[in-house]
């Protein structure tokens, strides 16, 4: 890039699993809150904002354009316009990397980015039957004309949709997300045993960082609607966690031979991360300080049926486009869907037959090194809202660099569909 982004600050909700302790927010209230709270402590003044830009995933129905009407509800002044990004798990880092290519081509200068998600209030459907059924009903102009319809009407015509799991299913490939992990899973020989271990460890990690107070600097407490009492802390990690308790899980995704379980996969989750931006001119210009910098990125394509797959490909679509190696970086985040996909990468990260075959590569991309990955827990035990994730492993990511003492970092993840995603992040 021409220069760096300079992300002045960030913040966060809790991460609470969907029917928890923030079921009572919508998504567009949920990120209102966290906007207001990062532009109440900011040193930009909400009419210095160009854009409102915001990663989401369900899209609720009662606000079209949820970046809108939460930047409204932020008190982002209505001369600001905002936008709406969607790019699955991505769509957080999405809402950075669109922001960061407006703020480069000069066309704004400050601009509020980030994620919310409500995994709680995905609503169920009508099928088709019911939907047509209201329709007619709609059309009728007689009583006699309603009755005829209504006479059609069988109970199998409520039968919901549900809408968590149509969204997670990819079209294409007619797989659920859970079922593309367990083709890693075998793809790679990873055990069941390993995927409990590893996700076993992730909760450790994350009580580990919460003992030491690490999350507490990017999270903003919120409470539930209407008590309001508030949660200070991500709900997911479990002190009791344990190999045993794990291994009691069934597979979730393939009863009879799987390796998948709701232990070793994150859980559907609420919650919403926001983050301001501008260029590291404008930042030196107005003598901010700065979290850290948004060196480059990298976004690339792959089969969805292997969509776990994704920040090898797009970690190695960006290493061969900049000429430098995985040892660039001294931390990594790497968004934990399930344990599987985590330790397939790690696999195909050191195959020099992987490279050849799939990423048009001599040489294997060297190492993911899984013991400076994710230090203080992941999505396993965090949670992963899908529109916000992206932006929580920015500002999760830089933080940890800033207190580690550590200078660059990478941010990646895999995208239902098929893509993956890859940041480069530094501090000073």
């Amino acid at each position: 890039m021409s220069e760096r982004i300079a992300i002045i600050d960030g913040l966060r909700s809790p991460f609470c699993k969907a029917g928890g302790a923030l079921a009572g927010w919508q998504a567009d209230d949920l990120g209102a809150v966290i906007a207001r709270e990062l532009l109440d402590r900011s040193p930009i003044d909400r009419d210095e904002l160009d854009e409102v830009i915001i990663g989401n995933v369900a899209q609720p129905a009662h606000c079209a354009n949820i970046a809108r009407i939460l930047a409204l509800k932020a008190g982002v002044p209505d001369s600001v316009p905002a936008i709406t990004v969607h790019r699955n798990c991505a769509s957080g880092m999405e809402s950075v990397t669109t922001a960061s290519e407006r703020l480069l081509s000069g066309r704004s200068k400050f601009i509020l980015a980030g994620g919310t998600e409500s995994m709680s209030n995905i609503p169920l459907l009508f099928g088709p039957k019911m939907t047509q059924l209201f329709g007619q009903i709609m059309k009728a102009k007689t009583f006699s004309q309603k009755l005829k319809v209504f006479s059609a009407f069988r109970p199998s015509f409520l039968k919901p949709i549900i809408g968590i799991q149509l969204g997670l299913t990819d079209p294409y490939c007619d797989l659920n997300m859970g079922e593309t992990a367990e083709i890693l899973s075998r793809e790679f020989l990873i055990s069941r045993d390993n995927q409990d271990a590893f996700a076993l460890q992730s909760h450790e990690r994350a009580l580990r960082a919460k003992q030491h107070g690490f999350y507490k600097g990017e999270i903003h407490p919120l409470g539930r609607p209407p008590e309001y009492r508030p949660i200070e802390v991500d709900e997911g990690p479990m002190a009791d966690q344990s190999m045993e308790r794990l291994a009691k899980l069934k597979p979730y995704f393939n009863r009879l031979s799987g390796t998948v379980t709701v232990g070793n996969a994150c859980p559907v989750t609420d919650g919403a991360c926001m983050l301001l931006l501008c260029t590291e001119t404008t930042a030196k210009e107005k003598g901010l300080e700065v979290l850290g910098y948004l060196k480059d990125w990298e976004y690339a394509g792959l089969d969805g049926a292997r969509m776990g797959l994704g920040p090898v490909y797009a970690t190695a679509k960006y290493l061969d486009r900049t000429g430098e190696d995985m040892d660039v970086f001294e931390r990594v985040e790497l968004n934990e869907a399930f344990a599987a996909q985590v330790l397939a990468n790690a696999e195909a990260w050191k195959s020099t037959d992987f490279a050849k075959k799939h990423l048009r590569r001599d040489v294997a991309l060297g190492e993911l090194p899984l013991e400076i990955t994710n230090v203080n827990g992941g999505a396993i035990a965090l949670g992963h809202p899908v529109g916000t994730t992206g932006a929580r492993l920015i500002l999760t990511l830089l933080r940890e660099l800033r207190s580690s003492g550590k200078k660059r970092g990478l941010a990646t993840l895999c995208i239902g569909g098929g893509q993956g995603a890859a940041l480069d992040l530094e501090v000073e």
